[in-house]
């Protein structure tokens, strides 16, 4: 795909970078200076989200009878582009871009009347009930079960690694309703409407870099309608893999890593260097600033290939390809900037995160955000699946092609 400097393009490309440069507010762009994962502060990015919303803009990806955009992948790209070039937080990805587009896919129509319009505005958020003590990288082992009884499943068990439980309003989850000699069988799939079920229990964790991201969540005795159910009872392994492709596979990644590599490079044209003069001007670390701006441009390129329409976009093993490569230049980049910051990077400033009500941080925002960055890093190439994973799954492709 070749974005050129066509009319129509270009008077897009102003009038984006005109409302991304007027409407945030200072506390959204406090929360994106502060993002070190995926998942940005909630509050500030909720109503960032309800701000693109209004505008029309929040899901350019989801088909226009349901609030998306109507824009062309050309148009799509810019957005992306001009969005990464500012302090914007990255808009939560479980609802808008995993289970809403799922929702749209394979519920039913009053799942997408009851669901679609508080995924699109931001006043509905959802966890993820995936990952079990004993089933993570190997989640058919899931154990939490759902009986049937009545109109209603009753469930019992726990999910841990809920990202955001404590937070969401809405919950999507696997849960299994059936033994069988295959794993994959008997697993169900269901939308919770709600996290204060009689018997339901969020714990949160508190991560390396001292924030309580993930949860825990427990189930005792849960009754929720069998209504919550998408497709069949047993068959929710297929819908969860037809989830994953939004999960792995979803809207552009480079941009946002290209705005990391400006981060870091406008750092290193003021920190000193290891033998004096500037660290921009350090032969080893333009090496490896250089390196891997060269692999994120060839990933630019992989990513404008799939989704303009090239084969590529529609091989079964993009999503794998796209979650790998973009985990690990996400880990490279993070080393990076750990490196850059250097010891200023060690301080743990938990109270500077607090978005408009925090204490000034004691180092530039550079530095605050480099370890936590570099430390829930470590998690993308865990979370949606192993990289390891990734790479089976890719091999086997090549030898069915």
């Amino acid at each position: 795909m070749n974005i050129d400097p066509a009319p129509e393009l270009e008077a897009f490309r102003l009038e984006v970078a005109s409302f991304l440069d007027t409407a945030p507010t200072p506390a959204i762009l406090e929360a994106g200076r502060k993002t070190t994962s995926i998942f940005a502060p909630f509050e500030a990015v909720m109503e960032w989200q309800g701000m693109l919303f209004r505008r029309g803009w929040a899901a350019p990806d989801w088909p226009v009878e349901h609030g998306g955009t109507g824009w062309t992948v050309e148009q799509k790209y810019v957005f992306a582009e001009e969005y990464g070039k500012r302090d914007l937080p990255p808009l939560l990805p479980n609802a808008l871009r995993m289970v809403g587009p799922l929702i749209i896919d394979l519920g039913t129509e009053a799942q997408k009347m009851k669901y679609l319009p508080g995924i699109l505005s931001g006043e509905d958020y959802w966890a993820q009930g995936y990952s079990e003590p004993n089933a993570g990288s190997d989640l058919a082992a899931l154990s939490c079960a759902a009986v049937a009884e009545g109109d209603d499943y009753i469930i019992n068990g726990s999910k841990i690694w809920t990202t955001l439980a404590h937070k969401a309003n809405r919950m999507f989850m696997l849960v299994r309703t059936l033994r069988s000699d295959r794993k994959q069988d008997g697993i169900t799939f269901l939308l919770l409407d709600r996290m204060d079920f009689p018997g339901m229990t969020v714990r949160p964790i508190v991560g390396l870099d001292g924030v309580p991201e993930q949860c825990e969540v427990f189930f005792d005795n849960v009754r929720v309608p069998q209504s919550a159910r998408v497709g069949a009872e047993n068959d929710g392994w297929s819908v969860a893999k037809h989830l994953l492709k939004y999960e792995r596979g979803g809207g552009a990644v480079s941009p946002s890593l290209r705005r990391y590599l400006r981060m870091i490079r406008d750092a290193a044209a003021t920190t000193p260097g290891p033998t004096g003069g500037l660290l921009v001007d350090d032969p080893v670390f333009q090496r490896d600033l250089g390196a891997l701006e060269i692999d994120v441009t060839a990933f630019q390129h992989f990513e404008l290939l799939a989704f303009s329409g090239h084969a590529l976009g529609d091989d079964p093993a993009f999503p794998s390809i796209n979650k790998t490569v973009s985990a690990e230049l996400t880990q490279r980049i993070s080393v990076l900037m750990r490196r850059t910051a250097g010891i200023d990077a060690l301080a743990m400033q938990l109270a500077a995160f607090d978005i408009g009500s925090g204490p000034e941080s004691l180092t530039s925002d550079f530095e605050l955000i480099a370890m936590p960055y570099y430390l829930n890093s470590r998690a993308t190439s865990i979370y949606a699946g192993t990289n390891e994973v990734q790479r089976d799954l890719i091999a086997r492709s090549l030898t069915r092609s």
